[in-house]
C-alpha cells in the first residue's frame, strides 16, 4: 500500500525562489532513495474563500474558519507550503528516509536558511482506498 509523508511549513514570501531550489534538490534526493513522486504546493493566497468549501446550510464567514496559515503559525510576511512525498509502501519509506536524512545534499550546508525547520509540521499517512472511478 502506498505511504505518504506530508509536510506543512510557513515560508517567507520573499524566499519563494530559494524554496523552489531547495524543493528541486529534495525531490531529486527522495526519488533517488525510493520515492515515487514529490509534490510541492505554494499557497494560493488570492482565494478561494474558506466558506466556499461548505454548503449553504452550514456556511459561516470565512474569518470564522481555521486555515493553513493559522495552523502553521505563519506570520504576516509568510505564506505556507504543503508538500507530499509518495512512497510505494512504508518499508520503502523508512529505508529511503534513512538514506535521505544521511544524504550530504540534504544538509543544505552551502545554502542560507529558507525557512525555520523547527516550525515544520510533518506526519505519515496511509491512503484510504476509495472505490470511485473519478478519484
Amino acid at each position: 500500500m502506498p505511504y505518504l509523508d506530508c509536510y506543512l511549513v510557513p515560508v517567507p514570501r520573499a524566499n519563494r525562489a530559494a524554496y523552489e531550489a531547495l524543493a528541486r534538490l529534495s525531490a531529486t534526493a527522495v526519488k533517488e532513495h525510493g520515492a515515487l513522486r514529490m509534490l510541492e504546493c505554494w499557497a494560493d493566497e488570492s482565494g478561494p474563500e474558506a466558506n466556499t468549501y461548505h454548503a449553504d446550510a452550514v456556511r459561516q464567514e470565512s474569518a470564522d474558519y481555521n486555515d493553513f496559515r493559522k495552523a502553521a503559525g505563519a506570520g504576516p510576511d509568510e505564506t505556507v507550503v504543503i508538500s507530499y512525498v509518495e512512497w510505494p509502501d512504508k518499508a520503502t519509506r523508512n529505508a529511503g528516509m534513512a538514506k535521505v536524512t544521511a544524504d550530504p545534499r540534504m544538509l543544505f550546508a552551502d545554502m542560507p536558511p529558507v525557512f525555520d525547520g523547527r516550525r515544520l509540521i510533518a506526519g505519515g499517512f496511509l491512503p484510504i482506498p476509495l472505490d470511485v472511478d473519478a478519484c
